[in-house]
């Protein structure tokens, strides 16, 4: 349980005086706790406290002859018993792109379609090695790689045959995946990421524990 208890006019006499004519701000470091083991989450990390112009989460402004007292109960709980107890904010994931350039093929390219291919995918996954003038992924392709049947699209134009290989193969991985997690600001996007992998290793452990309990 938490208690606050701020008056402006008596607060506004221990300010600087070039502050007395600004509205007081009410943070989460006025929240005073009745439990020494229990106190806010003021700031999600470091630099956010760096960052920030208040000593902790702003509540309220408090102007002349206003006074805010109140009593706070905070509980834990579970995203599955309601929402307001859900860290994240937007969780996606994306199979992770496998992109393969066939070398002997490309080498069958003027410069020009080379160049066509680079801009064919609006992702932007390939360029021109400037000293060889060959294709190559760019550094960061796999975050980039969403959409590339423009892509298919315009090497297929270019091929002799049909059945000729592709220039630039992309697929799906089998085995891999990009998993983004935005976080609503309570939690580090890392510290729910870890957490929830901790919950799920103790329930698949407690379903290998029934399964040989059935053995048995």
């Amino acid at each position: 349980e938490f208690e606050l208890d701020v008056n402006f006019d008596k607060v506004n006499t221990t300010r600087p005086d070039q502050e007395r004519d600004l509205p007081l701000t009410v943070t989460s470091r006025d929240l005073i706790s009745n439990n020494i083991l229990v106190a806010p989450a003021h700031f999600l990390n470091e630099e956010e406290q760096d960052e920030s112009h208040d000593e902790g989460i702003s509540i309220v402004k408090l102007g002349p002859g206003q006074h805010l007292k109140l009593k706070a109960i905070a509980r834990m709980g579970i995203s599955k018993e309601h929402a307001k107890w859900c860290p994240v904010a937007v969780a996606t994931y994306r199979f992770w792109p496998v992109i393969t350039i066939n070398e002997e093929a490309c080498n069958m390219l003027t410069l020009e379609q080379k160049q066509e291919l680079v801009e064919a995918c609006p992702d932007r996954i390939l360029e021109l090695d400037e000293f060889t003038g060959n294709l190559v992924q760019v550094e960061n392709a796999y975050e980039m790689a969403t959409f590339t049947e423009d892509l298919k699209v315009a090497q297929e134009a270019m091929k002799k045959r049909p059945e000729d290989d592709d220039f630039v193969h992309v697929v799906q991985s089998t085995d891999r995946f990009v998993f983004s997690v935005e976080s609503t600001g309570c939690m580090d996007a890392e510290d729910i990421l870890l957490s929830s992998l901790r919950v799920l290793k103790d329930r698949l452990n407690y379903l290998a524990a029934e399964v040989e309990k059935l053995k048995d």
